[in-house]
């Protein structure tokens, strides 16, 4: 019971420990990799199992997520907290860059600028979300994301520069003294 005497819920998550996939990054172009993720020979990141987030489709400069907002997502006004839909934006913005990218690069966030245009509810059952690069570089990456309801209504926005880096090679523990 909660402090109001109404029975607490709960929801539990699994997922798979974020390094089996990450070795594979160092070796493969962000394409295959993603598109192992959506085959499920890569697993997916922990987040994606929190958040019920799952790659639908994904080609070079885009990709399509679909997430299920749960109760759990809501905020005290009674919807779903605009956190959920920040993160599927950054989500398939990063998602659409990395497609682009050769193996041994990464990328990072420079900025994320997001616009809420309509409540989210639990009557938006699936959320679909989709990620395209508007101009790709060597050093930065464009990309922009919209967020749309089951039946197509326009939700959230987002605009997004990723900076592109050499990821470093795996380092190994210093030897202890």
């Amino acid at each position: 019971m909660d402090t109001s005497g109404q029975p607490e819920r709960s929801e539990t998550f699994s997922w798979t420990d974020p390094k089996v996939g990450l070795k594979h990054l160092p070796t493969m172009s962000g394409l295959d990799f993603l598109s192992g993720m959506r085959d499920g020979s890569i697993p997916r990141p922990p987040m994606a199992s929190l958040m019920n987030l799952r790659l639908l489709a994904v080609e070079s400069g885009r990709v399509e997520f679909e997430c299920r907002p749960g109760e759990a997502h809501y905020n005290p006004l009674g919807v779903v907290h605009g956190g959920l839909a920040c993160t599927l934006l950054d989500t398939v913005v990063g998602c659409a860059a990395h497609s682009t990218l050769a193996a041994g690069f990464g990328y990072t966030s420079i900025d994320l600028s997001v616009s809420y245009l309509r409540p989210i509810t639990l009557q938006h059952a699936v959320l679909r979300a989709e990620g395209t690069v508007v101009k790709s570089g060597s050093r930065v990456i464009f990309a922009e994301g919209r967020v749309l309801a089951p039946d197509g209504g326009l939700l959230a926005t987002a605009t997004s520069s990723l900076l592109v880096f050499a990821a470093a090679a795996p380092t190994q523990a210093a030897p202890k003294a």
